[in-house]
């Protein structure tokens, strides 16, 4: 299975990034533990792709690296996106990205949503920001979002939190990669990576119910 995180974390080192890295160990130790496939994770850090990013807008052609980054998301059996809070919202670069990314590409992709801040008062970018913006993109995103704020690095529930979002992506991951082990092999839509191409959610859906 493939699992790709999306880092908007701009410092070095970065809470944003640091939170990212639990739930993709999170992630991987859950799907690892419901299914013997092997947990492949790829960070795609959008700090290093901001100029590629800049340019795609200016001349519409991603360079190199961010072409790679879009396609390691789009092949993606489930993502994790993690984003510091700038102005109530996710930040500029982290939005940035999905908006040069192809309109169709997370469709039907099961995706973790997760944010840092420096107060608990911005935990409500999870359902007024990132929840709208993914469903917009036709992502599956799981139910338990994840919110790091200063005071909770070191406290009594975030551990939990992580492992029951990480649960419900894996979950989930594991459904997708199952379709695209069978129906979405067998149709041959291979890319040159080895990543299949995005099936729509509904084909998924059907191809996992039983027949008869």
């Amino acid at each position: 299975m493939r699992l790709v995180v999306v880092s908007a974390g701009l410092s070095v080192p970065s809470s944003t990034r640091l939170l990212a890295d639990r739930l993709a160990a999170a992630v991987s130790a859950a799907a690892v533990s419901a299914a013997p496939d092997e947990v492949r994770v790829r960070v795609v850090e959008l700090r290093e792709l901001a100029v590629e990013i800049a340019q795609n807008f200016t001349n519409g052609f991603p360079g190199r690296a961010l072409a790679d980054a879009q396609e390691a998301v789009a092949g993606a059996d489930g993502l994790i996106v993690v984003t510091p809070v700038f102005s109530a919202s996710y930040s500029g670069l982290f939005k940035s990205f999905f908006d040069v990314l192809d309109p169709e590409a997370l469709a039907g992709t099961p995706v973790l949503i997760a944010a840092t801040g420096g107060t608990a008062r911005h935990s409500l970018v999870l359902d007024h920001a990132l929840r709208p913006l993914f469903a917009h993109l036709k992502a599956v995103v799981v139910p338990t979002g994840v919110y790091a704020a200063s005071e909770d690095w070191g406290a009594e529930g975030l551990d939990g939190r992580i492992e029951r979002a990480a649960g419900e992506l894996a979950a989930l991951m594991g459904g997708v990669s199952a379709v695209r082990g069978g129906a979405g092999r067998a149709s041959g839509a291979v890319a040159a990576d080895g990543f299949t191409d995005v099936v729509p959610f509904e084909e998924r859906l059907a191809a996992l119910r039983p027949i008869g």
